[in-house]
């Protein structure tokens, strides 16, 4: 069994992971660089070990470092959180080497699911619907034959792509070679590989996943789909559990074809499934290895603890409960409060003078976040997520209204005057949205332009 877990990870989710280490009895060991030496989860870990100045790749990102310190401190396993490290076969390869448990996939499946057209292709062996497209890496040679196949207009994606970047749009041939161009340009920038991959574009579609989570020896179950079509830049900022535009056949059935196919690829750990949806059909864009910022809009619905489930099948002790025992109750839905000005995004790092969480029936705030902080300028701005449930979607909106009214951070700008707008419109109170919508509404464009 594991005994003490370093969380290689800073902010809200570091703090998540921790208190389910602490409610499930296990030691715990907090990284930080010099920038976050009071944050909260530095406070509250049984140990903590500076792993080095404020740059992402002098700290977070430093493998060495982290290895070291789980030595240093006799750390038998690593909880990466989110972003960072999460998703790195080479960095689960060497704790690995080092005889420490990596609580996530194995490194094979990370690498099989970290590379787009691979991704894509296993998916189609494992029978999840996929997005017409091409069968593997585009050149410029193939380029016009291929988008003349699929049809336009087409979406250009990088292999090792994620966040929007080395992603371009050409609706007509007389677009296409320039999106080429510019989406290898900005995928060889980003993630030092210029390999770009086609796809059909969709209008309108909704941006939905599965969660899933399988205990490495052919059992997985799902915990129903997350709706996050209201995106800014292909960034996610307000998610649903269950999402509006789906009925309970489809969300069962979707389900049970991400749960079986985890069963095949015999998957461990937390994972999500990620698709696109339109006119009842689901396209499977990605798949995430790795816990989701938004896990805990699942958790709202279903009551599972999705870090402890982590934890228990890299333990060995596989899954708490089998797909017949999980059951779905009410509606949640999750804001991501980041420390930006909520007109032009800006970042807006700065010392929080006041902080004040809302409370009540059915809210959760997941934030590092206290009246004193100091937001380093070097992250991300994310400081904390309001999660609000109610029985139906309208008590949760009605409820969500409410708790924004309560939430006050000052001394910073945040995204908070944002949500108090969405959760007025009718628009987003009728459920009628898809992934350009939010762009639009911040553009001062009609919804249905």
């Amino acid at each position: 069994m594991i005994s003490k877990i370093l969380i290689a990870n800073r902010g809200e989710i570091a703090l998540r992971v921790l208190r389910a280490c602490k409610e499930l009895g296990i030691a715990t060991v907090a990284v930080h660089s010099t920038a976050d030496a009071n944050a909260m989860h530095v406070r509250l870990a049984d140990e903590s070990v500076c792993i080095g100045p404020p740059p992402s790749r002098d700290s977070y990102l430093n493998i060495h470092q982290i290895v070291a310190a789980c030595e240093i401190t006799g750390a038998d396993a690593v909880h990466p959180g989110y972003g960072f490290l999460s998703e790195n076969a080479k960095f689960a390869d060497i704790l690995e080497a080092h005889g420490i448990t990596f609580i996530g996939p194995t490194a094979e499946h990370i690498r099989l699911m970290g590379d787009k057209i691979t991704a894509k292709k296993t998916a189609v062996e494992l029978g999840i619907p996929v997005v017409p497209g091409s069968d593997g890496e585009v050149t410029p040679d193939t380029a016009l034959e291929t988008a003349r196949r699929i049809g336009f207009p087409v979406l250009i994606k990088a292999t090792a792509g994620g966040g929007g970047r080395g992603m371009k749009v050409a609706k007509t041939e007389a677009d296409l070679e320039e999106a080429f161009n510019t989406a290898r340009s900005e995928a060889a920038a980003a993630f030092g590989n210029d390999a770009v991959y086609m796809e059909k574009y969709l209008g309108k579609p909704r941006h939905i996943e599965v969660q899933v989570v399988g205990d490495g020896a052919g059992n997985a179950i799902h915990l129903g789909e997350r709706d996050c079509s209201l995106q800014r830049r292909h960034q996610k900022v307000w998610e649903e559990a269950n999402s509006p535009a789906l009925n309970v056949e489809q969300r069962m059935k979707i389900g049970q074809i991400c749960a079986d196919a985890m069963k095949k690829m015999k998957y461990r750990g937390a994972g999500t499934i990620e698709f696109l949806y339109e006119n009842g059909e689901f396209y499977f864009i990605e798949m995430n290895t790795r816990l989701q910022v938004e896990h805990p809009i699942t958790e709202a619905i279903t009551n599972i603890d999705l870090v402890h489930e982590q934890i228990r099948v890299a333990s060995g002790a596989g899954l708490s409960v089998t797909q017949e025992e999980i059951t779905f109750s009410g509606h949640a839905i999750e804001c991501r409060i980041n420390a930006e000005d909520p007109r032009t995004f800006t970042p807006s790092p700065g010392t929080i003078t006041h902080f004040h969480a809302p409370g009540g029936l059915g809210v959760r705030v997941d934030s590092g976040a206290y009246a004193g902080y100091k937001i380093p300028p070097y992250y991300d701005s994310l400081i904390g997520k309001l999660i609000v449930h109610g029985r139906t979607r309208v008590e949760c909106m009605m409820r969500l209204r409410r708790v924004l009214d309560e939430f006050v951070v000052d001394g910073i700008k945040t995204t908070l005057p944002l949500f108090q707008d969405l959760v007025s419109n009718q628009d987003i109170a009728n459920g009628d949205y898809d992934i350009h919508w939010l762009e639009k509404y911040l553009a001062g464009e009609k919804a249905d332009a």
